[in-house]
């Protein structure tokens, strides 16, 4: 008669060889991973294009601060975006001016001034332009190269990510551009530095989205007396 406690487990019937399983369960995961896995930054990036691809506008305040050359300077307005390729930068504090695009022409204008600026978008040489293709069907991946999670560089709201990268269409004058995206993949604050080791910082708040914005909006019309000239840039 044999005892309970000396029969061994492979002995009994139905019960598969644990290493057999074993192997053929690490085979699997092997298989089916590179199918299935998403890098954190892939999922963050998706949920940022998801978001601002399926708007059609957006308004939102900001501060813009700059820094350097041994100065910083803080100024604060109001943003639209629409689509196409649409957007306007409204500065109230602490001097008005005004940067718009139409889609095709920018525009530079500070009140008071007896002339305008103007150029076509692809001479733009402007931090603040890349901006209106949030709005689209870009894709943050294709926008940055080497875009990574930051280690090390606390969000200014707590549960934010923090992403890096180079943008591609700047890639000669910005060493670096910092993101700080929300869960739900909304953008909050954007930090491009500059070759020459100079900053420019945007922080959003009070986004609304898919608002009434009136194309008329992104219209330039100079002011009677204001003279409207060609430049190559800003």
């Amino acid at each position: 008669m044999i005892c309970h406690a000396e029969r061994s487990e492979a002995s009994l019937p139905g019960l598969p060889d644990l290493k057999h399983l074993i192997r053929l369960l690490t085979f699997l995961l092997l298989v089916a991973a590179p199918l299935t896995a998403v890098t954190p930054v892939e999922d963050i990036a998706k949920r940022v294009d998801r978001r601002y691809n399926e708007l059609r506008t957006l308004s939102a305040d900001f501060v813009e601060t700059y820094r350097g050359l041994g100065m910083s300077r803080t100024e604060s307005g109001t943003l639209w975006l629409k689509k196409p390729g649409k957007m306007r930068w409204d500065y109230r504090q602490p001097h008005e001016k005004l940067f718009l695009i139409d889609g095709k022409t920018a525009y530079f204008y500070v009140p008071g001034d007896r002339q305008a600026r103007k150029t076509a978008v692809k001479n733009l040489d402007d931090l603040r332009s890349p901006l209106r293709y949030l709005l689209g069907k870009t894709k943050l991946q294709k926008e940055f190269e080497d875009l990574a999670m930051v280690e090390g560089v606390p969000p200014l709201t707590a549960g934010n990510i923090v992403l890096r990268g180079v943008p591609r269409h700047l890639a000669e004058r910005v060493s670096m551009v910092l993101l700080e995206v929300t869960p739900q993949g909304r953008i909050e604050r954007i930090v491009a530095e500059d070759v020459d080791g100079s900053s420019t910082e945007f922080r959003f708040s009070n986004q609304r989205e898919d608002v009434t914005l009136a194309d008329s909006s992104f219209r330039f019309s100079a002011p009677p007396g204001v003279e409207v000239i060609e430049a190559a840039t800003f």
